[in-house]
């Protein structure tokens, strides 16, 4: 089991940054923040909200979304001018984002805040942190790219960037501390949002689900091309296991038009797309709710197992990437772990089912997803491991990260 983890170190031989002498001293603190997507505009808004109960005058500026000025954020510039996705759309927007972050940094250095803490985007943010800790502005970084997973050398990079790291899961300061950068642990803000015990009955009524039936949540991901890889897979996954079960009750939950517009190709060029279309259920939205409602979930790896995991739930995990880019990053050995799953690796061994490339096939799918079906004791034992990781991830994650941000606000002002 993996345990909580906070070291702060530096490495002895890594060049320092330049004496933070630009924030000023003063009794309310200046706080920029930038977040530049819909779950970073949550986790500011979050940390926002947990640091005036440190500083209840405090100023707080840069870029966010609704959230986030909802909690007191004087926005300079909206979250959604930096969510650009596909290297085809950053290209096209790349001198846009250039001039917003020019100004953007510029701005930031005139404004002298005590802090700067950027919100996931590491592709924006680390960038204007490494320019701005240059020039003795303090910088956070607020949530990890997935150094445990592949690239842990990124980890010295983002500590050239970053005075400290706020990561979301357990193992990842262990790893910075590697490379002599200060990250501290202080939860996952899902395992506060989500219950202890959820109530999978009144989810099944919430949705209009019946009680009695089996239910299986299929969740081939939330981007186009994810659903495009896994939705033939999952499809004809359930269409064995309707097969071996008629009453077996089949949700889909889609993002958003996109997504559904995606699915609804890959369901009416599915050749058992006759006998599927009848037995499914597409909904819009309330995947959480689907996951507590149902009795497993067959999904796309990424921050969805952790829901299912905080939601309870067995599940098998599939991914598909290009076979090239797989070829890739295994040769070249960018991939450090055995597990992908969140669930799998939160818990150090394997105890749900992972089908990767080769491996994620409709037989396999079927057989996996039909194994915890048909195996209630494998389900009950499972239950208590899923609980005991929730516990570990809850730990009031708004207030840990400003507990964090206040200690090297005050850290500052001591110089």
């Amino acid at each position: 089991m993996i345990r909580s983890q906070s070291r702060s170190c530096r490495h002895p031989s890594r060049e320092p940054a330049l004496t933070h002498s630009a924030s000023p001293s003063s009794t309310a603190p200046r706080i920029a923040l930038c977040a530049g997507e819909a779950s970073g505009d949550l986790l500011g808004a979050g940390l926002i909200e947990a640091l005036r109960k440190h500083y209840p005058d405090a100023r707080f500026a840069g870029i966010g979304g609704e959230q986030m000025r909802e909690a007191g954020l004087d926005a300079w510039n909206d979250a959604s001018e930096l969510a650009v996705m596909g290297l085809s759309e950053v290209l096209r927007h790349l001198p846009r984002l250039l001039r917003l972050r020019r100004g953007f940094r510029q701005r930031l250095l005139d404004w002298k805040p005590d802090v700067f803490i950027g919100i996931d985007a590491p592709d924006f943010n680390l960038g204007v942190e490494k320019w701005l800790r240059k020039r003795g502005l303090r910088t956070v970084h607020y949530v990890s790219p997935s150094v445990w997973a592949w690239r842990e050398k990124r980890a010295e990079k983002i500590g050239r960037s970053a005075d400290r790291v706020l990561c979301l899961f357990p193992m990842e300061p262990a790893i910075y501390a590697r490379h002599g950068v200060d990250a501290r642990f202080v939860g996952h803000p899902l395992a506060d949002e989500m219950p202890l015990d959820p109530d999978r009955d009144a989810a099944r009524r919430q949705l209009g689900l019946d009680l009695s039936r089996p239910l299986l949540a299929l969740l081939p991901g939330s981007r186009v091309g994810e659903i495009e890889r896994l939705g033939a897979d999952f499809l004809s996954a359930a269409a064995l296991l309707l097969q071996q079960d008629p009453q077996l009750q089949v949700v889909v939950p889609m993002a958003n038009e996109h997504a559904s517009a995606a699915f609804q190709r890959v369901l009416a060029a599915h050749p058992d797309s006759i006998t599927l279309t009848p037995a499914l259920r597409v909904i819009r939205g309330q995947a959480r709710t689907l996951m507590i409602a149902s009795d497993v979930v067959l999904l796309a790896s990424g921050t969805a197992t952790l829901e299912a995991m905080l939601a309870k739930r067995p599940m098998v995990v599939a991914y598909k990437v290009a076979a090239s880019t797989y070829a890739l990053v295994k040769g070249l050995g960018m991939l450090k772990v055995d597990n992908y799953a969140l669930p799998n690796v939160l818990a150090g061994e394997r105890v749900v089912p992972e089908l990767m490339q080769a491996d994620c096939t409709p037989e396999n799918l079927a057989a996996a997803v039909s194994t915890w079906l048909h195996d209630p004791a494998a389900t009950a034992a499972l239950q208590p491991r899923f609980r005991d990781l929730h516990l570990q991830l809850r730990r009031d994650a708004s207030a840990s990260a400003a507990d964090a941000v206040s200690e090297l606000i005050e850290a500052g002002r001591g110089q």
